[in-house]
């Protein structure tokens, strides 16, 4: 029987805690339990009323993924639900608000996805991200380039942009936005995306076109539309090792001349929370949000 745990009144039976989950390491759900509770504070205000899109591993790293969206059979009544507009029809997805309701989550074994607007208002963005992804032979160093380039960019609108690493082999770009539905975040994105293309024709693509991808960053800015979602800050990724999507300053993503100064586990997150504090927190702040140029 899994042992019964009390998290803020509520209880939860947590499971199979030795169970390796990330071979390369020997990482077992226990410490990604761990871990997520290590991080809650940080991490919980960027799932907060976002309807959530798991990419469940239960099998570790190694194992089979697949995306679960609606609520899972065996979720607790006091687990928050919404009703979410989708194209076939209504769904009901979690909405993970709090401690209790994210080790449940953390329990099934997932990476959290969330999209680019809150529940308030479907559809509306509240943020957009531009996904920079190196084709080998180029490396996250290539797209800490590109990221530069488009802060700069941003900027230039009015938007300021933070970064975090994917937790696989890439960055993301995020910023806060308002006013703009999830086709106009797109449309604007992929202007900048084609933009960067022009200024770096030999590093960036804005096209998924797989033949041309060696040696370029594609930057995917297709994720602002509304019905799709990208991997939250801070969480772990079914990688070979405890990967997670860690937020950097502007001065790591400038000074990367080798991949691996922008990978980081699990271990690394706490004590970089504990110096830096929340490096994307300005993205909560709504009255930093910037409109989208007409």
């Amino acid at each position: 029987m899994a042992p019964i745990t009390e998290v803020e009144g509520r209880r939860l039976a947590l499971s199979n805690l030795d169970k390796v989950l990330y071979p390369a390491t020997g990482f077992t759900k226990g410490e990604v339990l761990h871990y997520y509770a290590t991080v809650a504070d940080v991490l919980l205000p960027h799932l907060r009323d976002r309807p959530m899109s798991f990419l469940r591993y239960p099998d570790g790293a190694d194992g089979e993924r697949f995306f679960v969206k609606n609520v899972p059979p065996g979720t607790p009544e006091w687990v928050t639900t919404a009703e979410v507009p989708r194209s076939a029809g209504p769904a009901r997805m979690v909405l993970v608000q709090d401690l209790p309701s994210l080790m449940w989550a953390a329990n099934l074994v997932t990476e959290f996805h969330t999209p680019q607007w809150l529940i308030g208002a479907p559809g509306t963005a509240d943020r957009i991200v531009f996904d920079l992804d190196p084709g080998p032979p180029a490396t996250v160093v290539d797209c800490c380039r590109v990221a530069l380039w488009l802060r700069e960019r941003l900027a230039a609108d009015g938007i300021e942009a933070y970064a975090k690493t994917s937790g696989s082999k890439g960055l993301h770009l995020l910023a806060a936005v308002r006013g703009a539905s999830g086709e106009r975040t797109s449309r604007y994105a992929k202007g900048l995306a084609v933009e960067a293309e022009k200024a770096m024709p030999r590093l960036v693509l804005h096209r998924m076109t797989r033949s041309l991808r060696p040696g370029k960053v594609f930057v995917d800015w297709s994720q602002n539309a509304a019905r799709k979602t990208t991997a939250a800050p801070y969480t772990l990724r079914a990688r070979p090792e405890p990967t997670v999507s860690a937020p950097v300053t502007w001065e790591e993503v400038a000074g990367c001349r080798a991949p691996e100064l922008l990978q980081f586990r699990a271990p690394d997150i706490a004590p970089r929370v504990r110096d830096l504090g929340d490096l994307l927190a300005a993205l909560l702040d709504a009255e930093g949000a910037r409109e989208l140029p007409s």
